[in-house]
């Protein structure tokens, strides 16, 4: 019989889509409230997929990447989806902007977490690669760590595959793993 180990702790992320500006100091107090401090923020980019989210975001989406200070336990993923896809409609109905064909979502949450060896976002929709949760919320890893460094998946979203996306979940990574050096340790058997 196998051994059970222990399951390391993870730095949760988000990634923020929005043309407008107001929603990001919006999303990092929700985030914050459920995730404590928040240490990284990615400046925002110009999301290069808009054809992926144009008809229901409008032109001139950005993103911002957000992560965690504390690493977090990864069983809590579908809960911070679950709560994402709340906050989206609690964002529409505090900012009433000129509801139009192309703009019924003003603002996307897509929660995920960093660990040692992946980068894992959480969605609503199946496909072959994803893993069901719970809640209706699946999981995907989107980057794996090899030795040589962040690897791209085929089903892999084009703006994770960017060296900019991999900076800064190298930095997530080398945070998560000097935590797990000082307070956690790495795997270890469960008791």
């Amino acid at each position: 019989m196998g051994q059970v180990n222990r399951v390391e702790r993870v730095i949760p992320i988000c990634a923020v889509f929005s043309r407008h500006a107001e929603a990001v100091p919006w999303a990092l107090a929700k985030l914050e409230a459920i995730w404590g401090p928040m240490v990284a923020q990615q400046a925002a980019i110009r999301f290069e997929s808009a054809d992926y989210y144009g008809h229901e975001m409008g032109d001139g989406v950005q993103k911002w990447m957000l992560a965690a200070q504390s690493p977090r336990d990864p069983v809590e993923l579908a809960d911070w989806k679950s709560a994402t896809n709340q906050w989206e409609g609690d964002f529409r109905e505090q900012h009433p902007y000129p509801q139009t064909i192309t703009e019924a979502r003003p603002l996307n949450l897509d929660p995920g977490y960093i660990s040692q060896g992946k980068l894992v976002l959480a969605t609503v929709k199946d496909r072959d690669h994803r893993i069901y949760l719970r809640d209706g919320i699946f999981a995907e890893v989107t980057l794996r760590y090899l030795r040589s460094g962040w690897t791209d998946n085929p089903w892999t979203y084009r703006d994770y595959r960017s060296e900019l996306m991999k900076e800064f979940a190298n930095g997530c990574r080398e945070r998560l793993r000097a935590y797990l050096l000082r307070e956690d340790g790495f795997r270890r058997v469960q008791k």
